[in-house]
């Protein structure tokens, strides 16, 4: 009888415009808030999940910058550099310190050419192959040519000269004979291509065997220009800064991320900021309209009292009235995401990028916060509407 009573005189009491406006104002303030959790979320993703993992990207070729003058890398550069939390490991390209040539010992395919060889660390490659070791009984030299080059060998050289283009699988049948000159020694060794990089634009060998070639065939001292860094993050601020500030270079295709990574927090910052704002605001004019609606019918109210009705049990009818709303916007909204969330993974599944199908944890843990704020925010303004009567 009293709930029937009180659903009348709100009902009466209740202005709908402002009812709306402040339904409308919470729903793009909550939308806003959990997009802007969902949107780091899934960035984080992006960079991190280990299905989006970048066997390239995440390796970098860093040098000194030729406008500084002197490329070669000190010791405390590459000390410094192994310091850095956003760079995982450092490993040394030595290179050749004597004159390579490479020929095709085939008469089917007659090819010459002056060479450069270079060796990393075996952690840092991307071929995985059995042949890829030397020591001095070995029958060849086992060679890891870039992708690139042999892109550029049938694309431009071949078409140009007029020889056969070549396949993979037939550029590492040809036999190779390498020739090496340093200081007085002028030795040939057979050779042959076992693999394809794209990690480092270099023709590598094993580091056994360049220790070993730079010993017979090289003159004096070598020093490191170019290091191999893996790191997390390529497009990692931190990593681009440090790298810029340290005079140092690498491929910028490879850190091209750092420039999105800054729009995406912009985006998520103004989402952020904005949804806060409204949130904010949406609380204000809901307060309000809790005040004025008891307001509106305080002498009836008053009335209530004074025939008995408990001032808790008008509170609970009060909450009961107004909180639902509150939770039917965050469920709302919650829907809204998850399928924005599912269709956007779909789509990401096409371009080979990969996301959950379903709303993070953490924006579904942002929602029950809301949701708890909410309560409290209702709750008070109810206790402090109906003590002021």
């Amino acid at each position: 009888m009293l709930n029937e009573l009180l659903k009348k005189l709100i009902k009466t009491a209740s202005g709908r415009f402002r009812f709306y406006f402040s339904l409308a104002g919470m729903s793009v303030a909550v939308i806003l808030i959990l997009l802007a959790v969902q949107l780091q979320v899934n960035f984080n993703s992006l960079l991190y999940n280990k299905s989006n993992q970048d066997s390239i990207a995440n390796f970098l070729v860093v040098s000194k910058n030729m406008q500084s003058g002197n490329t070669n890398l000190t010791e405390q550069d590459i000390a410094e550099l192994r310091k850095q939390s956003f760079i995982q490991a450092v490993g040394l390209l030595t290179p050749a310190n004597f004159k390579v040539s490479a020929q095709s010992v085939s008469q089917n395919f007659p090819l010459y050419t002056d060479l450069f060889l270079e060796a990393v660390p075996d952690q840092f490659l991307d071929v995985n192959n059995e042949n890829w070791k030397w020591n001095n009984s070995t029958s060849f030299v086992p060679i890891i040519i870039p992708n690139s080059f042999l892109d550029m060998y049938n694309f431009g050289f071949a078409i140009s000269q007029g020889t056969p283009q070549l396949t993979k699988r037939a550029i590492t049948a040809i036999p190779i004979q390498l020739n090496f000159t340093g200081g007085l020694k002028k030795e040939n060794y057979p050779a042959r291509i076992i693999g394809f990089s794209d990690r480092v634009s270099s023709v590598l060998v094993p580091q056994a065997f360049m220790d070993w070639a730079n010993q017979r065939f090289g003159s004096g001292s070598i020093k490191a220009t170019r290091v191999i860094i893996q790191t997390k993050d390529p497009g990692s601020p931190q990593l681009v800064n440090y790298l810029k500030q340290h005079d140092l270079t690498t491929d910028t295709d490879r850190t091209r991320f750092s420039k999105y990574r800054q729009i995406v927090n912009a985006v998520v910052n103004a989402s952020w900021i904005s949804g806060g704002i409204m949130f904010l605001f949406a609380l204000l004019v809901f307060t309000l309209f809790i005040q004025l609606t008891i307001a509106s019918c305080r002498e009836e109210i008053v009335l209530l009292v004074t025939l008995g009705a408990a001032p808790k049990q008008l509170q609970r009818f009060l909450l009961k009235r107004f909180y639902p709303v509150n939770i039917c916007i965050v469920l709302v909204a919650l829907m809204i995401l998850s399928a924005g969330q599912f269709f956007l993974s779909k789509r990401l599944v096409e371009q080979s990028m990969f996301i959950d199908k379903t709303l993070s944890i953490y924006t579904i843990a942002v929602a029950i916060i809301l949701l708890v704020l909410l309560w409290m925010v209702n709750y008070s303004s109810i206790k402090k509407a109906l003590r002021t009567k």
